[in-house]
């Protein structure tokens, strides 16, 4: 099992369970379907992540989806450079995780809009080192 210090684990929360967010609410649709999509595809991370994830709340900053925006991707670019010292095949494997939970979120009204798959490109973007 890799250790991740306190603040790497509270950036690791806020990428994914931020991802999840920015994807909800680029096109605001049924929260909870798209909440539980989101929580149902975690299981696309390794369980050194999940275990991570589920040590303590879920950690997004607040604000106004402009204002989050930047910070959860920066968390998303933190986490890659995190992963990438500590976990290489967590770091290869993160961004295809993490995309496969955005599109789940997406996905979760049954109809992906441009707004979704735009933000979900600059997620992708973020995520790319």
């Amino acid at each position: 099992m890799i250790f991740y210090t306190d603040e790497e684990s509270r950036t690791l929360r806020t990428a994914v369970y931020g991802a999840m967010l920015l994807v909800s609410h680029a096109d605001p649709g049924p929260v909870l379907e798209e909440r539980f999509a989101g929580l149902r595809a975690l299981a696309n991370l390794s369980p050194d992540l999940r275990l991570v994830l589920g040590s303590a709340r879920p950690s997004v900053p607040a604000g106004t989806d402009e204002e989050i925006e930047p910070v959860i991707l920066e968390a998303l670019r933190s986490s890659m450079k995190t992963l990438t010292a500590k976990s290489p095949e967590d770091a290869r494997d993160f961004p295809r995780a993490v995309l496969a939970i955005c599109r789940e979120v997406a996905e979760a009204d049954g109809v992906i809009v441009e707004a979704e798959d735009a933000m979900v490109a600059r997620i992708e973007g973020a995520l790319a080192l």
